[in-house]
């Protein structure tokens, strides 16, 4: 078992990711006013495997993958990064910034689910208990902005979770394969399997790009989108997984939806509503309950 500080720190180390990925859900839907979303989607995930794939062949000094890994690891990609994106890419060009955050709060419970089932964590009542108290705050939250239905914003709001639940096998499925390789190289050939599934689709969206329209600053959005939430945050969360399992990280999801609202509203001039800021308080008790130890032990 990790020692109490490595965990501390790996902890730690989760909560940036989950800032940095707040401000990613910022920084793309400002991004998607110039460049249709899974343009930017794939533009951002390729030069992340790039960067990545540079990354792995100094610090391991090989880039090749064991070939009876090939095939999980394509398939971790394309659900987790190609399906996903291109899923979430297009809901964040209907719904806002905040709801579209707010939705990702409900990876964690998929998450648990999926993992409990195949067997990668346990789901201890504690955990339950705190994940259902979660989810319930963002669902709140959700249906104190604009509610949910199956034409526009509220569209866009289903797909997002639909991406959810993507995200959620990436890293239920992701945490058996952590044992065999690091998590540099599975992150670097997950995100790169993962711009072969958003390729298609983005092909398609490449004649609605309209070159007068990217400017610095979106050039500014993509390289920060492709550097940290895409490239750094995804290798660190795997190394987190590595030490406190899929479900306790995942549990630190539900922070997004609190720090992207905030985010939002001051970059996006997006509205904060008093239902925001009551679930997204909810959520924040939820997490506390489920790393509770006294909670743990009195309903184990």
């Amino acid at each position: 078992m990790p020692s109490a500080r490595v965990r501390f720190g790996a902890e730690v180390a989760t909560l940036l990711v989950m800032l940095t990925w707040a401000a990613n859900v910022v920084a793309v839907k400002a991004a998607i006013a110039d460049v249709p979303p899974i343009v930017f989607a794939f533009v951002r995930f390729a030069a992340a495997f790039l960067v990545l794939l540079a990354l792995l062949r100094w610090r391991e000094g090989s880039v090749s993958l064991p070939r009876r890994d090939v095939i999980p690891i394509a398939l971790l990609g394309l659900a987790g990064f190609g399906l996903y994106q291109d899923l979430w890419a297009s809901a964040l060009g209907q719904t806002t910034a905040a709801n579209s955050a707010l939705l990702t709060a409900a990876t964690p419970v998929s998450t648990m689910l999926i993992a409990a089932a195949i067997g990668s964590d346990t789901l201890s009542p504690a955990k339950a208990i705190g994940a259902g108290i979660s989810f319930c705050g963002a669902v709140g939250i959700v249906a104190a902005t604009h509610g949910f239905g199956l034409t526009g914003a509220s569209a866009g709001d289903l797909m997002t979770l639909a991406a959810t639940v993507l995200w959620a096998c990436y890293v239920a499925f992701g945490a058996p394969v952590l044992r065999r390789h690091s998590p540099l190289r599975t992150a670097t050939w997950a995100i790169g399997f993962g711009c072969l599934g958003m390729l298609p689709l983005a092909l398609i969206e490449l004649p609605q790009l309209v070159p007068a329209h990217v400017g610095l600053g979106t050039l500014g959005l993509l390289a920060y989108c492709a550097l940290l939430p895409a490239a750094a945050a995804n290798v660190v969360v795997f190394a987190a997984i590595k030490v406190l399992g899929p479900t306790r990280v995942m549990l630190f999801q539900f922070l997004v939806p609190a720090f992207a609202v905030v985010m939002a509203a001051f970059f996006l001039g997006e509205a904060i509503v008093l239902g925001q800021v009551l679930g997204g308080l909810v959520i924040v008790f939820g997490i506390l309950v489920a790393r509770s130890r006294h909670l743990a032990s009195a309903v184990g």
